[in-house]
């Protein structure tokens, strides 16, 4: 080995361990994917009072939130609305809720 492979060996191992050392972050988990499917289908959802979207739309389209409790609201005109708090893990989360109509 030459001088300057060693030397370039040294000081690769240096800056990674200066880099692990100084707080450096591990690498953020996957998201968690949540897919709605609702009845009726045009209800709406939204995570701690901010619209997330249509039920119709997120049964197909499902979207993505860093893993963790998690609070949602469902609603829909002629129904009562329903509170749904999950702990998302990482990866693809199927929530399925029929709300209950209001009566005549």
């Amino acid at each position: 080995m030459t001088r300057r492979a060693v030397l370039s060996l040294g000081l690769g191992a240096a800056l990674t361990l200066g880099f692990s050392a100084c707080g450096a972050r591990p690498p953020a988990p996957d998201p968690a994917r949540v897919r709605f499917v609702l009845e009726p289908a045009h209800a709406r959802v939204y995570l701690e009072d901010r619209f997330v979207g249509a039920g119709r739309l997120l049964q197909r389209r499902p979207r993505s939130f860093s893993p963790g409790v998690r609070h949602f609201t469902i609603t829909a005109e002629g129904y009562f609305p329903h509170d749904v708090e999950v702990d998302l893990p990482s990866g693809l989360t199927t929530i399925r809720l029929a709300l209950r109509p209001v009566p005549p």
